[in-house]
């Protein structure tokens, strides 16, 4: 599970705002993962990642549009990160998912926890100190 934590915050409140919002996807991964008595986990997993891909395209067109709106100067490059996230989100194959569901969910977790963090921390963090 993770947990926001105000220092994941890039100081615009909208932004901030999703961001939290992309934690909760996460931790209903984690919250699936960990419930025992959920036996076919398949069509959580599947509206879960459903979810990340709406809600990641919306978020990213918003924190696109504030960068522009700023003029932030590495604009493109976080495109290129946005696109590349929701590429591979759109590529995940469902049969490999109904295969081995707890590996996958492990491995969604894994992917939103390490790629929204390093990407707020890293990236989102430098939108607000220019």
């Amino acid at each position: 599970m993770l947990v926001w934590k105000e220092e994941y915050a890039i100081g615009v409140e909208m932004i901030d705002a999703q961001h939290k919002h992309l934690f909760e996807i996460g931790n209903s991964a984690y919250k699936l993962l960990r419930d025992e008595f959920c036996t076919d986990k398949y069509d959580k997993i599947v509206e879960i990642i459903e979810d990340l891909r709406q809600y990641t395209m919306f978020h990213f067109k918003s924190e696109e549009e504030y960068m522009k709106k700023i003029n932030y100067r590495k604009y493109f490059s976080q495109k290129v990160e946005h696109d590349d996230f929701i590429r591979k989100v759109n590529a995940i194959d469902f049969d490999n998912v109904d295969e081995n569901p707890e590996k996958y969910l492990e491995d969604i977790l894994a992917f939103i926890f390490n790629w929204t963090l390093e990407h707020i921390l890293q990236k989102d963090k430098l939108i607000k100190a220019e």
